[in-house]
């Protein structure tokens, strides 16, 4: 009998077996099918945790701008290469974006056949129990006492599991009853909370990031910040957002208070504790004081408020030969390392027959290395000195191009103190003043509490400053909430054992009652056969004394 001419042992010419074309429809299937396995869900959260982390590396324009520019500055041949792959802006670029959506589409993928699967499975009836249970995990026989039949012994084990927390069902043939019991759903039911969470998190997430937004400002003490845009050093708004749903009030720093380790020699100096002490004023509403710590931000009119740092603001003045000020503030100084030394930077742009420029040292303990070099020897006001450097020339401010207040640039300009000019370096204590070379004027270093000062105490004499981040999130409580599912769902997958358990009476030839206990467990379960035993120890006894069920659980 001929072979029909498309059969392919009637082409020996082609090898192999022939596979179907896919087409596209084909194609799209399979790819949807991989997109949205399990395996695909976990490689893309990896892909994404290993994006994140040149975001680590590299300071980023969304919270750090600064950094970005000094970047930059310190290395001009690496920096255009990496803003080129978008390393400065992470977390919106369009890689990260890619995984984060092909993410998001996964777990979507994963968890809806599943939750439909689930749902079917938690309305169907427990399976037909098997011919043969021997074969089964925890397989154990009992003899029912001699006044017991099939039929009540089978009635008293379904009441059992049910009492027990199964779904059971009875089933009858000839010569023998059964019931057939499962639980353990809430394990599938907590793995789809899961990752339905997760996908939450997700969502809340980008919602979170495009309509909240992120913004810095520096308070010295005695300073009023105003919740506008323009009020920021700094500001980081999301995709979405709207500079009019800004919630006005005003937050001013009263006080910020230190409390420095002076017991233990070992750690003596180091902070243990930072407080800073503000009131806050909502529109129209009375003043409000409260603080705000390192680990206790304070929540207010719709924003929290972060304490990121912190550090010393000398006021600084400086005067016309004509007497006039031209320039009078508490200029924050950077700290520079653990005993405050610090950095400042003073830009005097008019008022002075040269534009006036100064790189300050504030030692708040100062004290001298063998080397003649000041430095900080306690962080806390015991003995302050001013440092500063003075250089004139153009500073750069008219040029229209964004300038850091704590950076000074020095190459155009002309050095009068320090270095090789041959001339000190000025330093001041609080309330003292000195003359600016070339008759530009004077600078004075203002002292906050003159008459403690004169007393030898100088606690008070420098103002200190306080970094604060204010933040605001209009998703805050949809994350809780969603992470709490995701740890609610995580326990219950992981602790949550998913059995079947059978049980099955047969009449024998004598009129006695032959019990057969069975279970089966979905993965790796050690108590299910102690689950198993306890089960037939129970039955036993309640047929053989004929007691009341209790509704207690199933002993594991």
């Amino acid at each position: 009998m001929s072979r029909p001419s498309d059969h392919y042992d009637s082409r020996p010419q082609t090898p192999g077996v022939l596979q179907p074309k896919l087409g596209l429809t084909g194609w799209l299937r399979w790819f949807w099918r991989q997109l949205t396995s399990m395996r695909t869900a976990l490689f893309l959260l990896l892909m994404l945790a290993i994006a994140a982390i040149p975001g680590s590396l590299v300071p980023q324009r969304s919270s750090d701008p600064n950094g970005v520019t000094q970047y930059f500055a310190d290395n001009p041949d690496l920096a255009p290469a990496l803003d080129q792959l978008q390393a400065f802006d992470v977390y919106t670029s369009a890689w990260f974006s890619a995984i984060y959506l092909l993410l998001f589409i996964s777990l979507i993928g994963c968890v809806i056949p599943r939750t439909k699967h689930h749902f079917l499975a938690l309305r169907a009836k427990p399976p037909t129990t098997p011919a043969r249970l021997s074969r089964l995990a925890g397989f154990t026989e009992r003899d029912a006492p001699a006044e017991a039949d099939a039929a009540a012994a089978i009635t008293h084990a379904r009441t059992l599991l049910k009492s027990s927390g199964y779904r059971v069902a009875r089933f009858e043939a000839e010569g023998e009853s059964s019931v057939s019991a499962e639980r353990g759903y809430l394990r599938e039911t907590g793995n789809l909370i899961f990752h339905g969470a997760l996908v939450g998190v997700l969502i809340t997430v980008g919602f979170g990031g495009g309509y909240g937004f992120s913004g810095q400002r520096v308070l010295v003490e005695g300073q009023t910040f105003v919740n506008t845009l323009l009020a920021y050093d700094s500001f980081n708004p999301g995709r979405f957002f709207d500079d009019g749903t800004l919630d006005p009030y005003t937050l001013s720093l009263d006080d910020f208070a230190v409390a420095y380790e002076q017991l233990n020699l070992q750690a003596y100096g180091q902070p243990i504790d930072f407080t800073a002490d503000v009131t806050v004023t909502p529109k129209g509403a009375e003043a409000e004081p409260s603080a705000v710590k390192v680990n206790g931000p304070l929540r207010t009119n719709g924003t929290s408020i972060y304490l990121l740092g912190n550090g010393y603001a000398p006021t600084i003045q400086v005067t016309a030969p004509d007497g006039t000020v031209v320039f009078s503030d508490s200029v924050p100084f950077l700290p520079q390392d653990a005993n405050l030394t610090s950095l400042g930077i003073v830009k005097v742009p008019d008022g002075l027959a040269e534009q006036l420029g100064m790189i300050g040292f504030f030692y708040p303990t100062q004290d001298k290395a063998q080397s003649g070099a000041n430095f900080s020897s306690y962080p806390d006001l015991e003995y302050p000195l001013l440092t500063l450097n003075v250089y004139t020339g153009d500073l750069g401010l008219d040029d229209g191009v964004p300038t850091s207040v704590y950076a000074l640039v020095t190459d155009d300009l002309t050095r009068q103190t320090g270095g090789t000019t041959g001339v000190d370096s000025i330093e001041l204590k609080p309330g003292e003043s000195t003359e600016l070379p070339n008759d530009l004027g004077t600078v004075s270093f203002i002292d906050n509490d003159p008459a403690a000062s004169a007393a030898g105490d100088f606690k008070q004499s420098v103002p200190r400053f306080a970094s604060f981040d204010i933040h605001h999130d209009p998703t805050q409580i949809w994350l809780i909430s969603f992470s709490a599912l995701v740890l609610f769902g995580l326990f219950t997958g992981l602790l949550v054992p998913r059995r079947r358990v059978w049980v099955k009476a047969t009449t024998r030839a004598d009129g006695t009652v032959h019990l057969e206990y069975a279970g089966l467990a979905r993965g790796d379960d050690p108590a299910l056969k102690i689950a198993v035993t306890a089960l037939a120890d129970r039955h036993l006894k309640l047929l053989k004394f004929h007691q009341p069920i209790a509704a207690t659980p199933e002993s594991t």
